[in-house]
């Protein structure tokens, strides 16, 4: 089709991580099969369009980060539409769609989504497509895929409608065939209009034809015990279907190996986010016993030389490497064990098809190969379709390669959840298990996603130990699985526990020269505040404290900064403390043993402890978990929380524990202040809104 026939719409994305920005660029490369033109920006680029004078239809594609908050990028943008005096007809002129993305671990799903619809439609703006709302808890694409399939049609529609308010409709039926003569479209919601075709070598048949007939040859050797399918294997009915798989996106950059050498970026030239502090681990303390089940680490950074600042409750982020190991396995995969020390240039591929194709902002225009690798790119991202979809062009075996179209195919979807997505399986998993693939640097470039920073709670107060800041974490361990041949351990936490194992177990080797304290290791941090996770701005209101395991972090810096407050003034009135907290055994991962200091110097009022695996006759009618002891305690949560204005505090597993917190408090309000189970979520809500109901959760 002609440029000049095709219809433009404004597309806009709004990505913390790259996920709404690659689903934006799909609908981007799908547009032109269908005689539309999408033209696309990142939300933050405010000098490349104007909603107040857009004419054509919108569709914006936005993310969700932290507890629910909306993206970096959309944050200039949400403070230009809310705006108080822009009148209610601001956007009387707008026709949208918005595709929203969260995660229902999280209270507030799709809050960064649910905020730009909401403030759209107040401002007069119009739906041309419903909104939707995909859930990367369980699979972005159950949502995302069919609101793509369904957009063309609702586009179609909205450029008719558009001619016919221009009192245009004689060309209503010029526009309707032309938008139908595009090659693809048969039916606006077959899913082989919105996908290409797999393409046959030859170009002679039908891909369905030979994908079938191979898929008997196949069979025919296949061994009897192969009727499970697994991430290298499938069955009937992925296995005998035709495929419709992504368009291949275009390759857009080009990495040069130099000879030149000099130094690699500076770690703080990665982070956008605030200013960077290289601070020593001073202290590491194991507050687990050996044989808890999960291993628990506090660790003490000094930041007196530093202007880095915080509050109790705030969080703050960790910059760290991939594993080294790792690193120098894909290395070896790629064919480039000796060229990890050599510089690259990175830059965009002269002639590429791809949009605004521009280098990753987190991947520097020099630096060293391993550099790149260990410090950039996040290598245990879970691939998505759109990178499967170039693995199969680097795969020179057969089966592996028609079962790399299979998981990124619309027929694979749910084999891709089980064996990729579920399983968090990684590039390297997908290496190993596919060996004839043998991808290209620059793929890896422009598929992986930044390697993020990590978040962790302060768990200490800068005014009880100046210059002091206590995190607390657990080493998160990753075992073996059917996708996954070897056991790993978190990225960050991983590397952090070997990075202080001297400060845990010192010995001769590990000491300084002067036959002193270990060597001090140093880490790069920035921080991260919380705006609403702190202590009541008025000290004589009471508050409660739940926090499980790792989640009594923040509030061990709660009730230090109390305390210190207590000692200096003392004719103030402190309000009554509370604290929930739960493990699973006593002798084993009773994180802070030291909380009955709190409790003796009257710091803390109530404390409330509770062990799930403890199990003896003693203890049987004893409840296991922190929202079972919050219910015996129902009175007083209601007077707290309802009758005396207090806050309520939760922080640790989203899932398991804070959606169980919820419950038992909407149970609490039920009954102690009669009301049905939905008017007493309504004063949960409420309470939430008011933020006096606070949440620091994690899935």
């Amino acid at each position: 089709m002609c440029c000049d026939l095709k219809r433009r719409f404004l597309l806009l994305y709004a990505t913390q991580k790259g996920q709404a920005k690659a689903i934006a660029e799909e609908i981007w490369q799908q547009a032109g099969a269908h005689g539309l033109e999408a033209d696309m920006h990142c939300i933050s680029e405010m000098d490349k369009y104007n909603l107040e004078t857009e004419k054509d239809p919108v569709v914006i594609v936005i993310s969700t980060t932290g507890t629910g908050d909306p993206p970096d990028t959309a944050r200039k943008f949400l403070r230009k539409i809310r705006d108080a005096a822009l009148p209610p007809d601001h956007f009387a002129h707008l026709q949208y769609g918005l595709l929203g993305l969260g995660d229902s671990e999280y209270t507030f799903f799709c809050n960064g989504g649910k905020t730009v619809d909401r403030r759209l439609q107040e401002l007069g703006a119009q739906h041309f497509y419903d909104t939707g709302l995909a859930d990367d808890c369980v699979g972005l694409e159950l949502v995302v895929d069919p609101w793509i399939d369904g957009l063309w049609l609702a586009l179609k529609e909205a450029f008719l409608l558009k001619k016919e308010k221009e009192g245009m409709s004689s060309n209503v039926n010029a526009v309707s065939s032309s938008l139908s003569a595009a090659p693809h479209i048969v039916n606006e919601l077959n899913l082989s209009s919105e996908v290409q075709n797999l393409k046959l070598e030859d170009g002679e048949m039908r891909s369905a034809d030979v994908l079938t007939q191979k898929l008997v040859d196949i069979d025919l050797v296949a061994t009897a015990g192969d009727t499970e399918p697994s991430l290298v294997h499938s069955v009937p009915p992925v296995s005998q279907s035709a495929l419709n798989i992504p368009a291949l996106p275009p390759e857009y950059i080009e990495v040069q190996f130099q000879d030149t050498h000099g130094e690699n970026p500076l770690l703080s030239s990665l982070v956008s986010e605030g200013t960077t502090f290289e601070v020593p681990v001073t202290k590491a303390v194991q507050l687990t016993h050996e044989d808890a089940i999960k291993t628990a680490l506090l660790l003490e950074l000094d930041i007196a030389d530093t202007a880095f600042d915080y509050q109790p409750g705030d969080a703050f982020c960790v910059m760290c490497p991939n594993n080294v190991n790792e690193v120098e396995e894909l290395l070896q995969i790629l064919g480039l064990s000796e060229k990890g020390d050599c510089f690259i240039c990175v830059k965009v591929k002269q002639g590429t098809k791809k949009k605004g194709a521009t280098r990753p902002q987190h991947v520097p225009e020099r630096g060293t190969l391993k550099f790149i690798l260990t410090w950039c790119l996040e290598i245990r991202a879970v691939p998505k379709k759109a990178f499967l979809r170039a693995l199969v062009e680097c795969t020179s075996d057969t089966g592996e390669k028609r079962r790399l179209q299979e998981l990124c195919s619309r027929q694979g979807a749910s084999d891709y959840t089980h064996f990729i997505r579920e399983p968090n399986v990684c590039l390297l998993d997908l290496l190993r298990a596919f060996p004839s693939c043998k991808p290209s640097l620059n793929l890896l470039i422009e598929h992986l996603p930044k390697l993020q920073a990590r978040f962790y709670s302060v768990s200490s107060s800068n005014l009880y130990q100046p210059g002091r800041l206590w995190f607390v974490f657990n080493i998160v361990e990753f075992p073996a699985c059917p996708t996954r041949a070897v056991s790993r351990k978190g990225v960050c936490t991983g590397w952090l526990a070997e990075l202080v194992a001297p400060l845990l177990h010192p010995n001769k080797n590990n000491l300084d020269a002067k036959g002193g304290s270990p060597s001090t290791e140093k880490i790069s941090i920035f921080a991260r505040p919380n705006n609403t996770f702190h202590l009541p701005a008025d000290p004589s209101v009471p508050f409660m404290m739940v926090g499980p395991g790792t989640g009594i972090s923040p509030f061990i810096g709660f009730l230090q900064h109390r305390q210190k407050l207590r000692k200096e003034h003392t004719d103030w009135k402190f309000g009554e403390t509370w604290l929930f907290f739960g493990c699973r055994h006593r002798d084993r991962d009773y994180l802070f043993k030291q909380l009955r200091c709190f409790l003796e110097n009257g710091t803390l009022n109530h404390l409330k402890v509770c062990f799930s695996r403890d199990s003896s006759t003693a203890e049987a009618a004893q409840p296991k978990y922190v929202q079972d002891v919050i219910r015996r305690y129902a009175k007083e949560v209601a007077r707290v929380l309802l009758k005396e204005g207090g806050y309520f505090y939760v922080c640790g597993d989203k899932k398991h524990m804070a959606d169980g917190v919820s419950e038992a408090v909407v149970d609490i309000i039920c009954m102690e202040m009669e009301v049905d189970k939905l008017e007493a979520m309504k004063i949960l809500a409420m309470l939430r809104e008011a933020k006096r109901y606070l949440q620091d959760v994690w899935s």
